[in-house]
C-alpha cells in the first residue's frame, strides 16, 4: 500500500515536493526550488496563499540574474536548474504557506513552501571600539545539525564557520569566531582585534539545508574614541586584590557594564556586570563599582592567580551585544614585592570603602586645598603647645631637684653690725666726719617664682 501511495504521488502532475522554513522578524530568508532541465527557458514565479488562488510575489522570464520586486528578490539559476528567492525585513505576518512555480503547458510544476516567522528584535547597528572586540547575538530557536555560518562584508571578504561540534564552544576562522549556545537559543559570532577598516554592511547567514538559510543584516560601526585606552598593565601578588579602573565612551553610559576574564580559547569564561551607577555588584571574586557621571568602570579582583592574566572592560547594549573596549593585562608575582600593598581579599567592604574615598577626593580638588592648609596650621599650633608643655615640665624638675616645693615660705636671714648711740654721739663731736655702715648678708631665694 505505500508502494502504491509513493507512486501515485509521485504521479500527481506538478507535486514536487514541500520545505518547512524558519526565519525571524527583522532578517531574512532564501529558499532554493528545484525544476526539470528541461523547463529553464520558462518563466518562475513565488506565490502566496492556497494554490488555487495563490498570489504571486515575484515572476521573471530573466535567467542568470538577480530581479526584485518589493522585498522580494528571485534568481533563475538555469546551470543548476534551481532558482532561489529571497525575502528581507520579514514580519510574523509573513507566516504562510508559499509556493514556487515553473510555468508550463497544462499545469504548473510546483514545490509547497510553509514559511514561520519568529518574533525577535532587528539587529540594525552594533558599535565596536578600534582595537577591541564584539560579541553579536543572533536568535537562533531552531538548532540545526552542523549549520553553515557565512559571515560577508557587502563589497568585502566572507568568512565560513561549520559548527561541528556545539560541545566544543567557539569555532573559528581567522578574526571571527561563532558559537551554537543552544541553552540561549542563540547563535553568537565574536569578531576580534577591530580595526576601522572593519566598519560596513554584514550579512550573517546560517544555511540550515541544501533548501533553505536564515540571514541577518547589520551595519557595524568602528570608532577610535579617545576616552579609552585600548590596553592596560598592572601587578599582582598571588593570592592577594588587584585594583581595575576603565574609562568607557559617553554613549554608553547609560548601558550595562562588565569585566570578563579571558581563559585560553574562551571567550568570556567567566563574567561580572553592573547595572547600577554608583552601586557595587553582589559579593565575589570581582566586584564592579559604575559611576555614570565620570564615565568610570572601577573593579577589584580578589584571590588572584596566575590564571588572572587577561581582562576585558566592557559595554553591554540591551540587546546583548557586547563591545569589549579595554584589554586588562595582570602580571602575577609569587610574592607581594610591590612598592604599594593591595587590600586584603578578607576585607571587602574595605576595599569599597578605600575605592569610593579616593573616587570622592578625586571629585573635590578644591576641597582638598582648603582642608590640607587647615591642617597644617593646627599641627604647627598643636607643635606649640607641646614645646610649652615641656618646658614647664623642665623647669618643675629643676626645683624640685634644689628641694624646694611650690608650698614653701622662703626666709631672708641677715647678719647685722650694731653701732651703740653713746658712739655715734661721740662721733658727732668731732670735726672728722665718720661714715656709719650697716652690713647685711642678704640670703635671696633660688626660686625664681620667689
Amino acid at each position: 500500500m505505500k508502494i502504491i501511495l509513493t507512486f501515485t504521488l509521485l504521479m500527481i502532475p506538478g507535486v514536487v515536493s514541500s520545505i518547512s522554513v524558519t526565519g525571524y522578524s527583522g532578517g531574512g530568508v532564501t529558499i532554493t526550488c528545484k525544476y526539470d532541465e528541461g523547463y529553464a527557458a520558462n518563466k518562475k514565479y513565488f506565490c502566496k496563499g492556497q494554490w488555487s488562488n495563490c498570489t504571486d510575489q515575484i515572476k521573471t522570464d530573466e535567467k542568470d540574474k538577480w530581479v526584485h520586486s518589493g522585498r522580494f528578490s528571485l534568481y533563475d539559476d538555469t546551470r543548476s536548474a534551481v532558482f532561489n528567492v529571497t525575502i528581507r525585513d520579514l514580519k510574523e505576518q509573513d507566516s504562510d504557506t508559499y509556493w514556487c512555480g515553473t510555468e508550463r503547458v497544462g499545469k504548473d510544476l510546483y514545490t509547497e513552501v510553509n514559511l514561520e516567522v519568529i518574533r525577535d528584535q532587528p539587529i540594525r547597528s552594533v558599535r565596536g571600539y578600534s582595537g577591541g572586540n564584539v560579541i553579536i547575538n543572533f536568535k537562533y530557536e531552531k538548532q540545526e545539525v552542523s549549520p553553515l555560518i557565512n559571515i560577508c562584508k557587502t563589497g568585502g571578504q566572507c568568512f565560513t564557520v561549520t559548527i561541528t561540534n556545539r560541545a566544543a564552544g567557539w569555532e573559528q576562522d581567522g578574526r571571527f569566531s561563532v558559537q551554537d549556545d543552544r541553552s540561549a537559543g542563540l547563535l553568537r559570532v565574536f569578531i576580534r582585534d577591530l580595526n576601522e577598516n572593519d566598519s560596513g554592511e554584514y550579512q550573517i547567514t546560517v544555511k540550515v539545508s541544501e533548501e533553505n538559510s536564515f540571514f541577518s543584516e547589520f551595519n557595524l560601526i568602528i570608532r577610535d574614541d579617545d576616552c579609552c585606552v585600548k590596553s592596560i598593565s598592572l601587578s599582582a601578588a598571588a593570592g592577594g586584590s588587584v585594583n581595575i579602573s576603565c574609562k568607557y565612551p559617553q554613549s554608553h553610559i547609560s548601558d550595562v557594564k562588565f569585566l570578563c576574564w579571558r581563559s585560553g580559547a574562551d571567550l568570556c569564561a567567566e563574567e561580572t556586570s553592573v547595572k547600577e551607577s554608583r552601586r557595587w555588584s553582589p559579593e565575589g571574586k570581582i566586584q564592579l563599582y559604575d559611576d555614570r557621571e565620570e564615565q568610570l568602570l572601577t573593579g577589584s579582583i580578589s584571590h588572584v592567580t596566575e590564571q588572572d592574566s587577561e581582562y576585558w572592560c566592557g559595554v553591554q547594549s540591551d540587546q546583548g551585544h557586547k563591545s569589549f573596549i579595554t584589554r586588562v593585562l595582570i602580571h602575577v608575582t609569587e610574592t607581594n614585592d610591590l612598592n604599594t600593598p593591595y587590600p586584603s581579599s578578607s576585607s571587602s567592604s574595605s576595599v569599597k570603602t578605600q575605592m569610593i574615598t579616593e573616587m570622592t577626593l578625586t571629585s573635590l580638588d578644591t576641597t582638598s586645598t582648603i582642608t590640607g592648609s587647615a591642617v597644617i596650621f593646627i599641627s604647627v599650633l598643636v607643635l606649640l603647645l607641646i614645646g610649652v608643655l615641656m618646658f614647664l615640665v623642665a623647669v618643675r624638675k629643676n626645683k624640685e631637684a634644689h628641694g624646694f616645693s611650690g608650698d614653701e615660705v622662703t626666709h631672708v636671714s641677715c647678719s647685722y653690725v650694731t653701732v651703740s648711740k653713746t658712739d655715734l654721739h661721740s662721733d658727732l663731736n668731732h670735726t672728722d666726719t665718720r661714715t656709719t655702715v650697716v652690713y647685711s648678708a642678704v640670703h635671696l631665694p633660688i626660686n625664681p617664682s620667689d
